[in-house]
């Protein structure tokens, strides 16, 4: 079920009001239920598979509490294993088997070609990182195995954030399933005010800019290179708009339950360098790439050289993770050397400046400077194969000119000024905290306009998250 349908118009309600009229010890049945039936209106016989993860790692992680270390590792590794595979099976086997069939042509050996075609359930990837942080987080003794099934069941079903994150570790959603929740009036106002600011930036920001980069990816080699530079520009703010739309909608379908989601995006366009902009782009996954596998790897507290194989190998898998294609391996690994260059130069080149102009001068150049250099990335992200990103950036070289034959409604550039001024306006804080300091006039004005704009300025196409398919 899409956040921005119908059914999610009269699902979201039913479900809300249903859980306040019932008792505690009955909700998690109740949030269960509509939780799987939120995710069978995808494909319904997929449930099975999710079901097929969450039993593997219920069961392993009891076992992994009751033995002693010398079988506390192996039952990890056996569900480690058996949940990946899973997902090896839906997401890269394909992708695996092409590629060793390339292989094979090169080196003369004969490969026997097999294809699985399934269509890859919806959230898969997310999911599975949420439950293997659960058993990860139990190994390592920072949390008691979940000996209630259906407890345990809703922490990677829980409706809101199952399809496309947050990834929740269990000391913060597990636990609080647990809790006792009461009504609240300013959960549901904030929960609501999340929900409308979520589908205002998807519905009427991500989704208008979506018809304008379809276009020129679509046929880039026809556009001139500044045109190029449009599309390429604006597809940053389509994908972050369209992103933090579907997380901020997540947390205000929670919060309005009295339930708190992780923030998955913090401004991630001011940030100053790579680094920084990961600390702040979808911040449930880089945080568990850093818990669980960085940190496995031994971090920093290694010699140079070992790091920059930490990272390189960090930013590979994350790219890999978004998806079974080259594109998205040279995505993370674009990411990880830039991360590099730019961590290197800082530790060994300091620059103070006491002057207060310049240094907001310099600011805003490294600002302006990273999301430039993250835009050009976000065509590996963006591009459908390797033969597409090569078209995007020999137009680059090949029509090179200052002349515009790309024309972009005035509605869109209004629509996109409205909301870098609103991404201003809400640095290092959230919509929902945002509003709890103006007076009730300001809000419902805001609110309205909103409102306003949804029904007016909404796309004709009604464009799925971009992140369902991860």
């Amino acid at each position: 079920m899409l956040f921005n349908s119908i059914e999610f118009l009269f699902f979201f309600p039913v479900v809300t009001l249903i859980f306040y009229i019932i008792r505690h010890k009955h909700r998690w049945i109740h949030l269960l239920i509509s939780s799987c039936i939120f995710y069978m209106f995808f494909i319904p016989q997929y449930i099975f598979i999710l079901f097929t993860t969450i039993t593997i790692d219920y069961v392993a992680a009891i076992w992994i509490e009751k033995s002693d270390n010398n079988h506390k590792k192996l039952y990890l590794i056996i569900s480690i294993i058996s949940t990946c595979m899973v997902l090896f099976i839906f997401k890269y086997f394909d992708f695996f088997n092409q590629n060793m069939l390339y292989l094979s042509e090169i080196i003369g050996f004969d490969y026997p070609e097999k294809t699985i075609k399934l269509i890859l359930p919806i959230g898969l990837s997310f999911h599975t990182f949420q439950s293997l942080s659960y058993v990860i987080e139990v190994y390592k003794s920072r949390y008691k195995a979940e000996k209630h099934f259906g407890i345990y069941s809703l922490y990677v079903m829980f409706y809101p954030q199952l399809v496309t994150g947050p990834i929740e570790r269990p000391q913060n959603l597990l636990a609080q399933l647990r809790e006792q929740k009461k009504f609240v009036y300013s959960n549901i106002s904030e929960g609501l005010r999340l929900i409308l600011f979520g589908l205002f930036i998807k519905m009427v920001i991500a989704d208008n800019i979506a018809t304008c980069v379809d276009i020129i990816y679509k046929n880039p080699s026809t556009y001139s290179s500044f045109s190029i530079f449009k599309g390429l520009f604006l597809y940053s703010f389509q994908v972050y708009c369209d992103f933090l739309g579907y997380s901020t909608i997540a947390i205000g379908c929670a919060k309005s339950m009295g339930y708190t989601l992780m923030d998955n995006f913090k401004n991630p366009y001011f940030s100053k360098n790579i680094a920084e902009f990961w600390q702040r782009w979808h911040i449930s996954l880089s945080t568990w790439f850093r818990d669980y596998v960085y940190f496995s790897l031994g971090g920093n507290k290694v010699k140079v050289h070992r790091w920059i194989l930490n990272i390189l190998i960090v930013f590979v898998i994350s790219g890999l993770w978004h998806g079974a294609n080259w594109t998205f391996i040279l995505f993370g690994f674009s990411h990880g050397i830039l991360y590099i260059i730019e961590t290197l130069f800082n530790r060994h080149i300091k620059i103070k400046i006491s002057n207060n102009t310049v240094s907001l001068f310099i600011k805003t150049f490294k600002v302006i400077k990273t999301f430039i250099i993250v835009s050009f990335i976000f065509v590996l992200f963006r591009a459908s194969n390797i033969l597409q990103i090569k078209i995007i950036f020999e137009s680059i070289i090949n029509n090179f000119k200052i002349v515009d034959n790309f024309h972009i409604e005035p509605k869109i550039w209004l629509l996109l000024s409205l909301f870098i001024i609103i991404d201003i306006l809400l640095f290092n804080t959230r919509f929902d905290y945002w509003c709890n300091k103006m007076n009730w006039v300001l809000r419902w004005t805001l609110y309205s306009l909103m409102i306003f704009l949804i029904v007016v300025f909404s796309s004709v196409n009604n464009f799925p998250f971009i992140y369902f398919r991860f």
